[in-house]
């Protein structure tokens, strides 16, 4: 059910986002790796931010990096410049740019009035939301390099991002709670993925995972 709703998203937003933005890229005579970079450029900005204690304009400048990913796909399908290096690239630099923010928001805890705060709770937290997150993406892509779609779950990438920036600029105090229900959740989501390898690889099927 949660996958078939997401995919039902997913086709919207491709409709109605992905390749309208991809066409006006694509006027400016942009790559797609180029659009990959910005937005990772732009993310980084939006991490450093955050470091600096401006979480809400930090937030906002993190989902506008994060929304450029949306872009690079659509633009390298519409320019037929689908390439193997350009998906491992873009692969790489989402994981790198969480991470950029999940250290921001470790320099934000520990410069930014520590005293206001348990660092010990924080830090577990923020560790747990950045190690299992990053699993979720491991399976997924070990899945696919088995030749098995693993991409299904309920804590994905972009529910990961719309949670963080979220959580930014909601404020401080909701931080805590948008880390913990990440890493609550992504490692639900790890174990969905993980039995669902499991099943493939025991059956040699190679099946998708349907959540219901």
């Amino acid at each position: 059910m949660a996958q078939r709703a997401r995919e039902r998203a997913r086709h919207l937003l491709l409709k109605r986002v992905e390749e309208p933005g991809a066409r006006f890229l694509h006027f400016l005579r942009l790559s797609p790796n180029a659009v990959t970079v910005i937005g990772f450029i732009v993310v980084v900005a939006g991490a450093a931010l955050v470091a600096m204690g401006h979480l809400r304009i930090g937030g906002l400048v993190f989902l506008a990096g994060s929304a450029l990913d949306l872009f690079d796909g659509a633009l390298a399908r519409l320019s037929n410049r689908v390439t193997r290096f350009g998906a491992m690239l873009d692969s790489l630099l989402d994981r790198l740019g969480e991470a950029a923010l999940y250290l921001a928001l470790v320099l934000y805890a520990i410069r930014i009035d520590p005293g206001s705060r348990d660092l010990t709770v924080h830090l577990t937290i923020l560790l747990l939301a950045l190690v299992l997150s990053q699993s979720v993406s491991y399976l997924r892509a070990r899945g696919e390099a088995l030749g098995i779609d693993s991409r299904g779950g309920l804590m994905t990438r972009p529910e990961r991002v719309a949670i963080l920036a979220a959580g930014l600029l909601l404020g401080e105090a909701t931080v805590p709670l948008a880390l913990g229900f990440i890493a609550f959740f992504s490692l639900w989501t790890l174990l969905q993925r993980l039995f669902h390898l499991r099943r493939a690889l025991g059956t040699g099927k190679t099946q998708s995972l349907d959540v219901n």
